[in-house]
C-alpha cells in the first residue's frame, strides 16, 4: 500500500501551521479537531490552493509539492468538496457532473457507476436551485469523482446538512472510498461521523498534528481525548461469520471477539463496522448465567478517570481493544486492577452495524 506524506509549516496570516502526517494512500483517514484548528487551511494546501513555502506533499509516490516543484491545483488529481456543494447554478446536474469529467484525465471511474453509487440518475435534468442541501452534496460528490482523483479532500461536507441528510450520506461516504479506491480525508469536527466511515485518524489542535494512526488504536489511547468522554465508543471492523436466522441474529468475528447482532447485517464474509459505545460494556469477575448473549474474555489493560463518579476501562479482546464505562464504585466493589482477567458483556441488542 502507497502512502500519503505532507509536510507544511509556516504562518498563514496570523495563524501558523506546522503540520505533518504520513496517511495510508487507501480507505478513509478522518482529520478532527475543534473550528479554528487549521483543518481547512491544511486541506487548502493539499490541494495547491495556498502554496506554502517550503512544503512538501508526495501522494502514492507522485510529487505534487517539493523544493522548487508545486504542481498547480488544476493539475492535481484531487477531488474537493466543500461544506457548501458550490456547484454552476446555470448548468443542471447531468452538466455539473459532465464539468469534473471534463477537467479529468482519463480514468477508471465511470459515469454510470458514480450514477448509481450516488443515486443521482432522478437528479439528472433539475437545476441546483431545486435541490435539498443533502442532494446538492451528492452531486458535489459525483463531480469530484468524474475528476478522476487520486485524492479526495472533504473538508466537513455534512456540517450544514439536517442529520436526516447527513445520514443518506455518511453510509455512501464509506463505501464510495472501497468502490472506486480513492484515498479520503475526511475534515469533521464530530469525532461521531469519523467513527462511521474513517479507517485512520489525523487529530489536529492549534495548527499542528497531535496524533495520527489507525482510528481503533487512538480511540482506545487515554492520552488522547476520546475514551473518557461522554458517548465514548470504540469501532471494531469484523467478517459477518454466520446467521442464526431462527433468532434473527447476525454471527460477527472470531473467538475471543464473536459477537451476535441483531437482523442480518451483511454478506456472509463480508466486513461490517459495529460501533460499541462504553456505556453499554459491563464487567464480570467471572462468566455467568445471563440473558445478555455477548460475554467475552477480556484483560484490563489501562485506566482513567472519565468524570465525576465513572472510569473508563480499556480492556483487550483478543488483538481488538474495547472500553468499558463503569462507576468507581464497581471498580472498587469488584476488587479490578490493570493486568486482571474479566468478562466484558455487551448486550446485542446495543449493536448495530455503523
Amino acid at each position: 500500500m502507497g502512502v500519503i506524506a505532507a509536510r507544511f509549516a509556516g504562518p498563514f496570516g496570523g495563524f501558523a501551521l506546522d503540520a505533518g502526517f504520513e496517511i495510508p494512500a487507501a480507505g478513509i483517514t478522518g482529520l478532527f479537531g475543534p473550528s479554528g484548528c487549521g483543518k481547512s487551511t491544511l486541506l487548502r494546501c493539499l490541494a495547491g490552493l495556498e502554496r506554502m513555502p517550503g512544503g512538501a506533499l508526495r501522494v502514492d509516490g507522485a510529487v505534487w509539492q517539493q523544493g522548487a516543484t508545486f504542481v498547480p491545483p488544476w493539475r492535481r488529481a484531487a477531488g474537493y468538496v466543500f461544506q457548501d456543494a458550490r456547484l454552476f447554478a446555470h448548468l443542471d446536474v447531468a452538466a455539473n457532473l459532465r464539468f469534473g469529467l471534463r477537467r479529468a484525465a482519463a480514468g477508471g471511474i465511470a459515469w454510470d457507476e458514480v450514477i448509481d453509487a450516488l443515486g443521482l440518475g432522478p437528479l439528472l435534468a433539475r437545476a441546483p436551485a431545486s435541490l435539498s442541501g443533502g442532494e446538492r452534496q451528492r452531486v458535489a460528490l459525483g463531480r469530484a469523482l468524474l475528476a478522476q482523483p487520486r485524492l479526495l479532500l472533504l473538508d466537513e461536507p455534512l456540517s450544514a446538512l439536517d442529520r436526516a441528510a447527513a445520514e443518506d450520506i455518511l453510509p455512501r461516504l464509506g463505501a464510495l472510498s472501497a468502490r472506486f479506491r480513492v484515498p479520503a480525508l475526511f475534515v469533521s469536527h464530530s469525532i461521531d461521523e469519523i467513527e462511521r466511515v474513517a479507517s485512520h485518524l489525523l487529530v489536529m489542535r492549534a495548527g499542528r498534528i497531535t496524533a495520527a494512526g489507525p482510528l481503533a488504536d487512538l480511540l482506545t489511547d487515554l492520552a488522547q481525548p476520546f475514551a473518557a468522554r461522554a458517548g465514548a465508543a470504540t469501532v471494531l471492523d469484523l467478517p459477518v461469520t454466520g446467521f442464526d436466522m431462527g433468532y434473527e441474529l447476525s454471527l460477527c468475528g472470531f473467538p475471543p471477539l464473536c459477537l451476535h447482532v441483531p437482523g442480518r447485517v451483511g454478506p456472509l464474509g463480508g466486513l461490517v463496522r459495529l460501533r460499541v459505545r462504553a456505556s453499554d460494556v459491563s464487567l464480570l469477575r467471572t462468566a455467568a448465567e445471563s440473558s445478555i448473549l455477548n460475554q467475552l474474555p477480556a484483560e484490563i489493560l489501562a485506566v482513567t478517570p472519565a468524570g465525576g463518579p465513572h472510569m473508563a476501562v480499556v480492556l483487550g479482546v483478543g488483538p481488538a481493544r474495547l472500553l468499558a464505562h463503569i462507576t468507581r464504585k464497581s471498580w472498587d466493589m469488584l476488587g479490578l486492577a490493570v493486568g486482571q482477567g474479566v468478562i466484558a458483556q455487551i448486550k446485542a441488542e446495543a449493536l448495530a452495524a455503523a
